[in-house]
């Protein structure tokens, strides 16, 4: 049977061979018979328009095709109805946030990826769908490995009959399709030849971005007779891309996914005249730009990182990759030849990385938390039951689960009512809790905040008068959520960002420290430099200190009126780093800000010696007084093994051996005033001290009965003592079952000998010391057999 789809209305449109024919009847029985497949065919093959129609008479109920953006579902959508010769609603439809066009006559709906986790949330069992494409999956969004996982978990648990098809154009199909136990097919070549083009060398050195991607632009134009594709990775970049294009003889249309509908579809019609598109990584995907001839990629994309520590997310721009830079190329091919014009040299291929990474490796992962909780109940380890591609990261899952916890989603680890409210909302948590707990005008928040905000002061204040279309019409789809008592706006956004309330720091630099425990700055001419409280909704994400964007400013009292539950006094000890002292404060504290700070006069003896001994730690060992007899008593109890007294085993237990002599003391002057000999001796104890003096003695006794100190700092325990003063010693001395190590004295205090051996220094080399002393010290005994004169301290009588 012919895999085309049947035409409603031949009059109106005609079918154009595809690569994606050849394969469609093999996908057609992958799914009949088994039910599962993995499509995988390059850009411009035409598998977003032709496989969902091709499956229409083999599939029992609707199908539902995921894509990753709004404007790619509404245009899928179009152009199959137009394929159909029907109008969009009827046999295909579509839905997404705040739009649809569906009817009861609807069998293929085009969806944006969270409307299949809502459908899933709702009804698990997919009731009336006979099958789940998943277009586009090498983009690997968070939603789409979310609608896989629990989609697959469906078919496994409750729907063995659901069909489900996953179609990419660069993904490494293998992973996949072995995770979901499915056969691979392959649509080779593109509906049209592109040849790829890389920089003879790189651009100049000092020349703009912008410049470069503009000069490409004027070549392509030049080369190609059509229009012109160029990727840039933000809307900053096209504004700027574009300016420098004034006055060439084509249009110039930006598309992003901020821009109004009525421009973004200006950009992929067909219009009169050449037109350039500046795109970003929208264009990628899913969508046919009329009358693209040549694609200009400038190399690089711009991707959100987020920080689990801070809480915040970033946007960073990098190299594309290779995966990308061939998507990109392929739409040069969509309708005619085509060439790609790549911003780089062909030798720095080598050097990118083959595909991006899975947005579930770097993001915000609280929804996904949200919805994993939804699904299991708040069952402990939902994610590792799931077939994900990439595994949740488990410190960003941790994160996510704290901060819904703090918005009252999550109780003990369950899913709380509230949680489930949160979930039913097309919004992120935050602002999810904020829309039901801030009362009247909190959807004009949400609203604003949902949407992309348009360049202005750091004071949300002057975006909330005058919100973007986009901000109005989300306000108004959201306003019958609105909930709870009225509040001011700074006060529905502390509910949204209770950890990133700003209590300006001391000084005239505008820096706050957040409750969430991260730093914050503005520039002193920003609107609210001078405030001291703000709550901030963006920040630039500076793993250091993060610059606030958007915030409003906060009174005291607003804040107590809406976050009071979480205000506590708090009274702790701690040692400053910076004042070299112990710091004794009661603080009135929402988490890691205080609102009020006094001193705790009466803080007890024991937290003022804990925050002592955090100070000798954080000082180290040297801040004490170490006297001479500490330093010896330490190195004897070192020889004698029977403590580790090494500096890292010394902090590590120093509440066991100086806790009970730091009384009183406060500062670093008062730790440089502390012999810790006290200290040591009483950790030792009795027994111990016994076995010290028996294994590592403080003296060694001479024949004469005199006591020299034995040194035990070097790594031999060493003594030092005159040479007549051991004569007739046959044995020598040792510590324990070492040998002392013996540095033997001339009469005038200097070494002649250093030995641990004395009946070999006697029986060897103390012939030739004798040699050389006797003519130097004449009055004191050298004799010629030292092992039976006598020991003596004293010299000759003169004249003997």
């Amino acid at each position: 049977m012919d895999a085309r789809p049947i035409l409603r209305d031949k009059g109106r449109v005609t079918q154009t061979p595809l690569p994606i024919d050849d394969v469609l009847p093999q996908v057609r029985d992958a799914l009949t018979s088994g039910g599962v497949a993995v499509l995988q065919a390059p850009p411009g093959a035409g598998k977003t328009t032709r496989v969902p129609l091709a499956l229409l008479d083999r599939m029992n109920g609707r199908i539902l095709m995921l894509e990753p953006r709004r404007l790619a579902t509404r245009a899928a959508a179009v152009r199959m109805a137009q394929t159909l010769g029907e109008p969009v609603g009827q046999t295909v439809g579509f839905r997404m946030r705040g739009a649809s066009e569906v009817s009861g006559a609807t069998r293929i709906e085009v969806v944006t990826e969270g409307i299949l986790t809502r459908m899933l949330q709702t009804d698990p069992d997919l009731p009336g769908v006979g099958a789940v494409i998943f277009d586009e999956f090498h983009e690997r969004s968070l939603n789409a490995d979310l609608g896989l996982a629990l989609t697959w978990e469906v078919r496994q648990a409750l729907r063995p009959d659901l069909a489900v098809l996953v179609m990419s154009a660069t993904l490494d199909a293998g992973p996949v399709a072995q995770m979901l136990g499915a056969p691979v097919i392959t649509s080779e070549g593109r509906s049209f030849a592109v040849e790829r083009r890389w920089r003879d060398r790189p651009p100049p050195a000092g020349q703009r971005f912008e410049a470069q991607v503009a000069a490409l632009i004027v070549e392509a134009l030049g080369t190609v007779d059509g229009d012109v594709l160029a990727f840039l990775p933000g809307e900053g970049e096209i504004r700027r891309c574009a300016a420098l294009l004034d006055g060439i003889k084509a249009q110039v249309h930006p598309l992003y996914g901020a821009l109004p509908f009525a421009a973004q579809q200006a950009a992929i019609r067909p219009g009169p005249g050449r037109k350039v598109v500046l795109a970003t990584a929208i264009a990628e995907t899913s969508l046919t730009i009329e009358g693209v001839r040549a694609v200009v990629d400038g190399g690089l994309s711009r991707r959100a990182r987020f920080d689990p520590g801070s809480g915040m997310t970033r946007l960073v721009t990098e190299r594309v990759t290779r995966a990308e830079a061939t998507q990109r190329a392929g739409r040069a091919g969509r309708v005619a030849e085509g060439i790609a014009f790549a911003n780089w040299t062909r030798g720095e291929d080598g050097g990118m990385r083959a595909f991006p990474d899975p947005e579930i490796a770097n993001a915000d992962l609280t929804g996904l938390a949200l919805e994993l909780a939804v699904w299991g109940g708040g069952s402990d380890g939902v994610e590792e039951a799931l077939a994900f591609l990439t595994p949740p990261p488990p410190g960003a899952l941790i994160e996510a689960r704290a901060l819904l916890d703090d918005l009252g989603a999550l109780q003990g680890g369950r899913i709380t009512d509230h949680g489930r409210a949160l979930a039913r909302l097309p919004l992120h948590p935050r602002l999810g809790h904020m829309l039901l707990r801030g009362g009247k005008g909190s959807a004009v928040l949400a609203g604003a905040l949902g949407t992309r905000l348009p360049p202005g002061s750091v004071d949300l204040t002057e975006a909330l008068r005058q919100p973007t279309v986009e901000a109005r019409a989300e306000a108004k789809r959201l306003r019958r959520h609105e909930a709870g008592p009225d509040l001011s706006q700074a006060q529905q956004l502390a509910l949204a960002y209770p950890d990133r309330i700003g209590l300006r720091r001391p000084g005239d630099a505008p820096r706050w420290l957040l409750s969430g425990g991260k730093g914050a700055r503005m520039d002193k001419g920003d609107a609210l430099a001078t405030s001291r409280l703000i709550v901030a909704c963006d920040l630039d994400g500076d793993l250091t200190e993060a610059r606030v964007r958007r915030a409003l400013s906060l009174s005291e009292a607003e804040l107590r009126e809406v976050l009071g539950d979480r205000i506590a006094w708090v009274e702790h000890c701690h040692w400053s780093d910076r004042y070299r002292r112990v710091e004794a404060r009661r603080q009135e504290k929402l988490g890691a800000i205080a609102l009020d700070d006094r001193p705790w006069v009466d803080a007890p003896p024991e937290a003022m010696a804990a925050a002592v001994l955090a100070g000798v730690r954080s000082l180290g060992l040297g801040c004490l007084a170490w006297t001479r007899r500490a330093r010896f008593l330490r190195a004897r109890i070192a020889a004698a093994g029977l403590r580790d007294v090494s500096d890292a085993a010394l902090l590590a237990s120093v509440e066991a051996w100086l806790l009970p002599f730091v009384d009183g003391v406060r500062d670093a002057d008062g730790l440089g005033r502390l012999d810790p000999f006290d200290a040591l001796q009483a950790w030792l104890g009795w027994d111990d001290a016994q076995r010290l003096d028996r294994i590592a003695p403080a003296h060694y006794r001479t024949p004469l009965g005199r006591s020299v100190p034995i040194d035990y700092a070097p790594e031999i325990p060493t003594i030092s003592l005159r040479l007549q003063e051991v004569l007739g010693e046959t044995r020598h001395p040792m510590v324990g079952e070492v040998p002392l190590r013996m540095e033997l004295l001339s009469p005038a205090q200097r070494p002649i000998a250093i030995t641990q051996d004395l009946p070999g220094f006697w029986a060897g080399t103390y012939a030739d010391v004798r040699k050389d002393m006797r003519g130097q010290y004449p009055r004191h005994p050298w004799p010629e057999d030292p092992t039976e004169a006598a020991p003596t301290t004293r010299a000759k009588p003169r004249g003997t």
